[in-house]
């Protein structure tokens, strides 16, 4: 079951070039993705990025997998003839 992350994730052209942030932040869904990437902890993500909560880090997570399985292509099914 996968998360539903639509309240947490905004795109507008306005803010950020229209990159995916946290809702009613400025704080990029790359971002997140970066500091999880280099090691950084929920806990040193949280202090360092006060205006998001564990519910919006693991927004971003399920943001990233959704959008990653939909950019991966489908193997095709193996023919049984």
């Amino acid at each position: 079951m996968t998360m539903n992350f639509k309240s947490y994730i905004t795109r507008d052209s306005a803010i950020c070039g229209g990159e995916p942030t946290v809702t009613g932040t400025r704080v990029t869904v790359r971002t997140i993705l970066a500091s999880l990437a280099e090691g950084m902890t929920d806990e040193e993500i949280l202090a360092e990025l006060p205006t998001l909560d564990r519910h919006a880090l693991r927004a971003v997570i399920a943001f990233a997998a959704v959008s990653a399985e939909e950019d991966l292509p489908t193997p095709a099914m193996p023919s049984l003839a």
